[in-house]
């Protein structure tokens, strides 16, 4: 495969918004290590990171494949690999197959568990790409086909689950959602052309900016929950404060007449967002209060 071609198979996938969901499900992993008192093997953080780069890349490019038409009409997806010829969709197959094998030998080398529920996350992950076709709630799946990344994480260091983990994969839902309602405001106009169903759609721009922010208001209770369940010291916290101040000014970038400022909010504040909060929990997990 040449470079060009790499290049083309990375921009059809978005790798560069693994950013997204990868640091939430390594604070998975600390948070597990953390109640048995050592930290992840290397061998664990390893298989954890393909397991996690294998389902998401399945995930992007089984929904490239689903919305291929859509991408063709809308101006601002006409120009992706499928719809431009530069891939063809029986090349996107075999990268979809050979990106869910990758995952399941991820899960069989980490432990039984994992290995058992990962053709589950598959099918959630592939589930989604079809949700906007008969609900406006699709956010939701999305932002919980990520948030279910730490409690994956969780099990592929403990081999079993917290119920404290639902806790992070409802905020890492709330949250997700929570920008993908503001990222699907551009789209309202070709949704109702298109048939297809969403947030903005369903209640207006302005609304569903509201919506988004409520989404993001319970995300941070549900952090500080998180916090005081494991009982995390003031990195934590401050990580919290962290996440809150960048949901501010993500929000203060989005207004119902004015959406310029959207590939700001939705890619470089939420990578900010979520390599911080690494940051910030990586470091309670080991000043944490015992």
């Amino acid at each position: 495969m040449t470079k060009g071609r790499v290049r083309t198979v990375l921009e059809m996938i978005k790798f560069e918004h693994s950013v997204f969901a990868l640091p939430f499900a390594l604070v998975g992993a600390l948070l597990a290590a953390r109640v048995t008192g050592s930290l992840p093997t290397w061998r664990q953080i390893l298989w954890i990171i393909v397991a996690m780069v294998g389902a998401r890349s399945a995930a992007m490019t089984m929904n490239r494949i689903a919305d291929l038409k859509y991408d063709a009409r809308n101006p601002r997806t006409a120009n992706r690999a499928l719809p431009k010829g530069d891939l063809t969709v029986g090349f996107a197959w075999v990268f979809t197959l050979i990106a869910s094998a990758v995952l399941v030998i991820a899960a069989w080398q980490l432990n039984p568990l994992a290995l058992k529920l990962s053709p589950l996350a598959l099918v959630l992950l592939f589930f989604y790409s079809y949700t906007k076709r008969f609900t406006s709630w699709s956010h939701f799946v999305l932002g919980f086909c990520l948030g279910i990344s730490p409690a994956a994480a969780w099990i592929s260091i403990r081999g079993s689950l917290d119920w404290r983990m639902l806790i992070l994969c409802a905020a890492v839902t709330l949250w997700v959602g929570g920008f993908d309602v503001l990222y699907a405001c551009q789209d309202v106009e070709f949704d109702k052309t298109a048939g297809l169903y969403s947030i903005p759609k369903k209640f207006g721009i302005a609304r569903a900016l509201l919506i988004a922010r409520a989404m993001h208001i319970v995300m941070v209770g549900l952090l500080a929950w998180l916090a005081f369940s494991f009982q995390l010291g003031w990195p934590a916290w401050a990580g919290i404060a962290v996440v809150a101040s960048l949901l501010t000014y993500e929000h203060s970038l989005v207004k119902p007449n004015d959406l310029s400022k959207m590939n700001a909010a939705f890619f470089t504040v939420n990578g900010y967002i979520s390599l911080l909060f690494l940051l910030f929990w990586g470091a309670a997990t080991f000043v944490a209060r015992r």
